[in-house]
């Protein structure tokens, strides 16, 4: 029995982001089509608070939100605010980073209605070092991830707020999954970002060693996946509508991930509203199984990887019109229960 304590067998979950301002419709979506493992909705198009980088910004030192502007004044003296970070981080004082109600309405929604289904798991989110530190700059508008200092104090706050998140998850369900979103992945080792990929390893490993539950890492594009998979996390989760054969390249890494109980969350459910119009249930379930099929040919496990896999949408939902992202959610619902029938041998009821 792995510390999951379930089996996943190709169970659906969100990566996060919806395109709603109201955040009890939103969360109805989510508990209605994913009711097994439903995943709390940031809304962005709400408030710029529930921007995935102003969302997770509160209390880190210096920072200043203005004008639809995220950025760190370091002209100020940081020195104390600094002390204070690692005083909290040295003894996991969590409840000092907690997300206020205007910083993350589906949060709190989401924690008083989930209480109304039994769900396996629930999900949460949190934004990584690396993204955070290439968005987020100082009042010159250089990234933070180039500052030693600056680096070290993000993945140390993003732990702190990844923990206090997973205590509040915990309250209305014992089996908790946080991912830590890191969108901005596909630019290490390019022409523009200059970054020790062993920096990479380091700061992401940071902040997931402030979740106990199961722990996962989300990148929506390509990247070197050999650098995620020597981390900790338990689930590794990609487009793989668009990028599903760049998996493939690294079956060394990807069976050593699976043998030691890894999953890997395959994002085949595509969120451009004129790809997922186009698309089945059937013919993405097909492509899934083909994409898969990629890393049997290189000798992994096939009825290892079956098991050990979530079914998600590509990525965030927030660009699309609040129907297409509800529709987009049904249609990774009826992927999972396709793909288990076909080949875990699971019946799975679809809410419509």
């Amino acid at each position: 029995m792995t510390k999951r304590g379930f089996e996943l067998n190709g169970l659906a979950t969100a990566v996060g982001s919806m395109p709603h301002v109201d955040p009890q419709q939103a969360c109805s979506l989510v508990l209605k089509y994913l009711p097994e493992i439903p995943a709390w909705p940031q809304l962005p198009k709400r408030s710029f608070n529930e921007n995935m980088y102003v969302q997770y910004s509160e209390r880190f030192p210096g920072v200043v939100v203005e004008d639809e502007r995220i950025w760190v004044d370091r002209s100020r003296d940081l020195s104390q605010p600094l002390e204070h970070l690692y005083a909290a981080y040295l003894v996991s004082r969590i409840d000092q980073y907690a997300m206020s109600p205007d910083h993350a309405a589906g949060f709190q929604v989401f924690l008083k209605e989930v209480k109304k289904i039994k769900p396996k798991a629930v999900k949460g989110q949190v934004t990584g070092p690396i993204s955070f530190g290439l968005t987020v700059t100082d009042q010159n508008r250089r990234p933070l991830l180039y500052d030693e200092v600056l680096a070290d104090a993000i993945a140390k706050h993003l732990r702190l707020k990844a923990g206090w998140q997973e205590k509040a998850l915990k309250s209305v369900c014992p089996n908790t999954i946080i991912f830590v979103d890191e969108p901005y992945l596909t630019s290490i080792g390019s022409a523009f970002v200059s970054f020790p990929k062993e920096h990479v390893v380091t700061l992401i490993e940071e902040v997931l060693g402030g979740i106990s539950g199961l722990k996962g890492v989300h990148c929506c594009g390509n990247t070197d996946w050999s650098v995620l998979l020597q981390t900790s996390l338990d689930i590794l989760n990609f487009d793989a509508y668009s990028y599903g054969e760049s998996i493939s390249l690294y079956p060394t890494e990807v069976k050593s991930f699976l043998d030691r109980g890894g999953v890997i969350a395959w994002g085949i459910v595509p969120n451009s509203e004129d790809s997922v119009s186009k698309e089945t249930a059937a013919s993405l379930v097909d492509r899934l199984v083909e994409t898969m099929g990629l890393l049997a040919k290189k000798g992994v496990n096939y009825e290892t990887i079956k098991s050990q896999c979530l079914i998600t949408p590509s990525c965030s939902l927030a660009a699309m019109s609040p129907e297409a992202a509800a529709s987009t959610l049904e249609t990774t619902a009826r992927v999972s229960a396709e793909f288990r029938r076909k080949y875990i041998g699971t019946k799975i009821k679809i809410t419509k």
